[in-house]
This record gives structure tokens, sequence and C-alpha cells, in this order.
């Protein structure tokens, strides 16, 4: 595939590239990707948040994505409370020192507890397993990006600057 159809339109409406998620914890950073058509999001890995500034920027010079969706913690009633304001204080160092990319932040409602549910169902048990839940939320979030961009035609969430 060459450089030409990356960001572009599809037939649908959908850009073409391949996006990062992030689900911004105080101990872990779970990390998911999609292929640039947008039909598979899969884990990557988890990130120790002492690593992020020296990992994340690795991730994103691997992955050139076009986009990263960072899971926006909001209350249940759809408000910004501190889990939310740690996650954007944590992203702005890495939104400003890669302006190359479009970052969007995406309510991350539920988005662990899909996630644990979804281990289970797999038969893994997701307390043992919190670096699996990690990446598993990441999906759930990239997952709910990619739908409302392919159902909207627009990028989800809200710009990250």
């Amino acid at each position: 595939m060459g450089a030409e159809g990356v960001g572009r339109l599809d037939q649908r409406g959908f850009r073409r590239g391949v996006r990062l998620a992030l689900d911004w914890g105080k101990a872990r950073i779970g990390v998911a990707a999609c292929d640039p058509d947008g039909t598979l999001a899969y884990p990557v890995e988890t990130v120790p948040t002492q690593a992020a500034t020296r990992r994340l920027p690795q991730l994103l010079a691997e992955y050139e994505p076009i986009e990263v969706i960072v899971g926006l913690p909001r209350t249940l009633a759809g408000d910004e409370g501190p889990a939310a304001g740690y996650v954007r204080a944590q992203a702005s160092a890495l939104i400003e020192a890669n302006p190359q990319v479009s970052w969007r932040f995406s309510d991350e409602r539920l988005t662990t507890v899909e996630a644990g549910r979804r281990l289970r169902s797999a038969g893994r048990d997701a307390r043992r397993q919190r670096a699996v839940i990690d990446q598993a939320a990441a999906v759930a979030i990239l997952e709910q990006a990619l739908a409302v961009e392919r159902a909207t035609g627009t990028a989800p969430g809200e710009p990250g600057r």
C-alpha cells in the first residue's frame, strides 16, 4: 500500500490509516491499534506509566498512526472529574511533542467493564491479568471510535489540542 491512500476518505466517508488507542491509567497504559481500513482493532501492549515518555513515542514511530484516540474517563453522568483531568495532563506532553498526529479524546465510560466481561466470556480471569484488561479496554475504545466514524463520517470524540 502506498502512502498516497493514507488519511483519505474511502467511499463510505471513512479515513484510511492506522489508529492507536490509549487507555491511560495511573499505573499502566493499555495500547491498541487497527489496520489501515479500520477492520480489526487489536491489543498491542501495556506500557507502565513510568515508561510512557520513552515507549509511547517509539510506538508512534513504529505504527505511524493518522490518529491517536485517548480514552477520557468521564463520570457516569458524563462529567469530567479528577480522573479525566489526570489523563488530559498526562497526555498533554505527548500531544505537544507529536503535532504530526491527530489526537482525539473519546469518552471511555464502561470500556474497562466491557473489557472484563469479554475476557471472562473467553475464560480468562480479568482480575489476575490487569495488563491484559488495559489492552482490552484500549481495544474497546478503538472499536467505539471506529464505529462512530463509520456511522457519522466524522472523527470521534473531541480534538486533543
